[in-house]
């Protein structure tokens, strides 16, 4: 896995790396909902185009993962698939994925606290604080 949970004393935090920019949203996606538990039932799939701009790719982020957490939380939907493009401060991520069987713990908020994309030997990097 792509992803792995950090010590936080209060909230949840968690390490993403990918080889891309691309990946790494992605995969800060799969983790989050590992993190929460979250589970897809049987039914229809479910497809979305999430698109939007940031100044910087921190808070395409943020936006990214907040829009999955109101998902999870006011649809029912949990997507498992992600085809990400970022060009300069835009981001469109086309999703699909299925209803929400169970999710163990709710996620209220991702946080902005000590969010850096940083560039590493394995590519792109970043720890993600989640509100819980």
């Amino acid at each position: 896995m792509p992803f792995e949970e950090i010590a936080h004393t209060a909230d949840w935090s968690l390490r993403v790396w990918a080889a891309d920019l691309e990946g790494l949203f992605a995969e800060a996606g799969r983790g989050m909902y590992a993190l929460a538990g979250a589970r897809p039932a049987e039914g229809p799939r479910r497809r979305r185009v999430f698109e939007t701009s940031a100044p910087d790719p921190e808070a395409l982020l943020v936006a990214f993962l907040s829009e999955l957490v109101y998902a999870l939380e006011q649809e029912g939907t949990i997507f498992e698939n992600f085809r990400v493009e970022i060009e300069d401060s835009a981001l469109r991520v086309e999703m699909d994925g299925a209803p929400l069987e169970a999710v163990n713990k709710i996620i209220k908020a991702v946080t902005y606290h000590n969010l850096h994309i940083r560039r590493t030997e394995r590519g792109y990097e970043v720890e993600i604080v989640f509100d819980v």
